[in-house]
């Protein structure tokens, strides 16, 4: 009996569900049943998508602080420059 492949990705999620119960990660993936924790699943997704945002507001923040320093310094050599 031959396995027709499955095309979908393994998430790191499913890995750690793994690694922490096999079983689980069975009666999830395989299986379909939904989980017991459902609250705290959805919890921790919304806590993900708070982090990720953070994350986000981070990059943004510093290249608008390197920005704004570039500005500064051409404006310092600029003044320099015109007003010896």
């Amino acid at each position: 009996m031959t396995r027709e492949p499955v095309d979908r990705y393994i998430r790191a999620s499913e890995v750690g569900q793994y690694a922490f119960c096999p079983r689980a990660w069975w009666l999830s993936v395989v299986e379909g049943l939904p989980s017991a924790h459902q609250e705290e699943l959805e919890a921790g997704e919304r806590a993900h998508r708070a982090h990720g945002r953070r994350a986000r507001a981070v990059v943004l923040l510093t290249r608008l602080a390197l920005a704004l320093l570039v500005l500064a310094v051409l404006i310092a050599v600029l003044s320099f420059l015109l007003h010896p």
